[in-house]
């Protein structure tokens, strides 16, 4: 992955956004990643990804408290707002 100062991405910015479409460009400013720039291509599959396994994470947990007895009027009961 190349690693590029913020001034260096403001006034290259047309020639930083051809390179994020062929890997992921760290920027910097004061010697510290600020950002990572990725193409809109990768964006959309790491949302996927995280989209997918988010989905994934909340079945296993919606089965694992149904096998525990977790009825929906209890989970309604539990999270009612009483205050």
């Amino acid at each position: 992955m190349q690693t590029i100062t913020a001034n260096e991405a403001k006034t290259r910015f047309g020639e930083l956004i051809d390179r994020v479409q062929r890997e992921p460009v760290r920027v910097t400013r004061r010697n510290r990643v600020v950002s990572v720039m990725v193409s809109a291509a990768d964006y959309a599959a790491m949302r996927a990804f995280y989209a997918d396994r988010l989905a994934r994470n909340l079945q296993e947990t919606a089965r694992e408290a149904a096998d525990k007895g977790l009825t929906a009027d209890e989970l309604d009961r539990l999270l009612a707002d009483e205050g």
